[in-house]
Parts: structure tokens; C-alpha cells; sequence
């Protein structure tokens, strides 16, 4: 009998591999793993400040992929910045934080709802690029009370994080939708052609939005909150407090 065991692991261990290298194959992406996930600091974390660490990590990222794309797109909008490539300028703006603040001169330190609208005023000559996307994360950060780490002792509101993922919609509706005078788009995002079919911008956009949303909904549940949900049409909807 004991050869026989011996023998049926020796013929599974093979077929085990197998699928574990198809496992492997099959995920592109690796799971996020929090840095300082076997540190003792983590102790001070419940699971949904765990969350909020990752929700706010991931859309951040979101963020930054919008910007390269969006660079990569409208180029006219990135020399107005810099002689520099995109990635550079993308990784001063999320990186060097703690030298800028998010406070660009170009586009009149504006953060927030108002950088959004910066973005697609008519007469605003600067990056447009910038605006929108500082917007954005100025906004995602106000809402987490200007953290990105989050423990125990922190207190996210739930409507404010709703609210968010409302202007977020809202946001994604002007870069698609917003044209000046000539009827020509501020920013080239999507786009859908007999050639092309782009719906990549539009597909981080909806990351963003669920993350959000699920973030939200995570909260109000915990702290037995209620949201109060809004409907607006995208076309003239207005931003909301958070």
C-alpha cells in the first residue's frame, strides 16, 4: 500500500505544477500588496482603513495613468509645461508633492472642482492637462482628509465619498463632451471611428467611479450612515461638496 501512495504522488506532483504555471500565466497582474503590510504599524489598522489605503492608492494610480494618456494625446498641452516627456512631467506632479503641494502658478493654484472647471474655460491659455488632473486628485484627497494612510483612529465621511464619485462622473462627461467655440474638444480622450475605437480613458474612469462607490457604500454600512443620493443629468450636472 505504501508503494502506491508513493507512487500516485509521484504522477500528481507533475499534473500540481501544471496547473500552478497556468495559474501564474493566466494572472497578469499581481495582486497590490500594501508596503508596510508586515510592519507593527499595521495593528493600528482595521479593515477599512486597509481599504481606504488601498481605494485611494488605486485611484491615484488611475490618476496618474489619465495624465500620461491624456498628454500622449493632447502633446500641445504638455509643452506648455515642459520641453520635458510626459512621464517626467507625471511623475513630478505625484511625486514631488511634498515640494509643490499641488500648487501650480500655470494653473493659478487652483485645486479642487475649480481646477476642473479651469480646465475647460474658454480663455484659460495653460495646461489643460494639469488643471483637470490635479483637480481630480486634490478633490480624491480632500475627501480622505488629505491623507493617504489610514488607521484606526481616522473617520472618512461616506457622503463625501459618494459626492466624489458623482464629480468624478461628472468630470469624465466635460473631457468627453466639452468643445469651444469652432466645436472642436479641449482634450482628446476617447475616441470612435471607421479607424480607431479608443475607450480606454472611459474604462479607468469607471475603475475610479466603482472603487469609489464601493468605498462609500463600505463606510455608510460600518457607520450606519445614510447617503443621500443625488440624480443629475451629466449634461448639467454640478459639482458636489466634499
Amino acid at each position: 500500500m505504501r508503494s502506491v501512495i508513493i507512487t500516485l504522488l509521484i504522477v500528481m506532483l507533475p499534473a500540481c505544477a501544471t496547473i500552478s504555471n497556468n495559474t501564474a500565466t493566466q494572472s497578469a497582474k499581481p495582486i497590490p500588496e500594501q508596503d508596510d503590510r508586515s510592519t507593527i504599524n499595521q495593528l493600528g489598522k482595521g479593515d477599512s482603513d486597509r481599504m481606504a489605503d488601498v481605494e485611494v492608492r488605486e485611484n491615484t494610480e488611475s490618476l496618474r495613468l489619465l495624465m500620461l494618456k491624456l498628454y500622449k494625446r493632447n502633446p500641445h498641452e504638455l509643452q506648455k509645461s515642459t520641453p520635458d516627456v510626459a512621464e517626467r512631467m507625471v511623475d513630478w506632479v505625484f511625486n514631488g508633492e511634498t515640494q509643490h503641494h499641488y500648487q501650480f502658478e500655470s494653473i493659478n493654484n487652483q485645486q479642487g472642482t475649480e481646477a476642473i472647471f479651469l480646465a475647460f474655460k474658454p480663455d484659460f491659455t495653460g495646461d489643460r492637462v494639469l488643471a483637470f488632473i490635479v483637480g481630480l486628485q486634490t478633490m480624491l484627497l480632500k475627501a480622505h482628509g488629505n491623507k493617504t494612510d489610514f488607521y484606526l483612529n481616522d473617520s472618512i465621511d461616506p457622503q463625501h465619498m459618494y459626492n466624489v464619485s458623482r464629480n468624478i462622473e461628472i468630470a469624465a462627461w466635460k473631457l468627453s463632451n466639452a468643445r469651444d467655440d469652432t466645436g472642436a474638444l479641449y482634450l482628446l480622450s476617447n475616441e470612435i471611428n471607421d479607424k480607431d475605437k479608443n475607450l480606454s480613458f472611459e474604462r479607468e474612469f469607471g475603475k475610479m467611479i466603482g472603487r469609489t462607490d464601493l468605498f462609500a457604500i463600505t463606510l455608510a454600512e460600518k457607520s450606519q450612515r445614510l447617503i443621500s443620493r443625488v440624480v443629475q443629468s451629466l449634461a448639467t450636472a454640478v459639482f458636489l461638496p466634499f
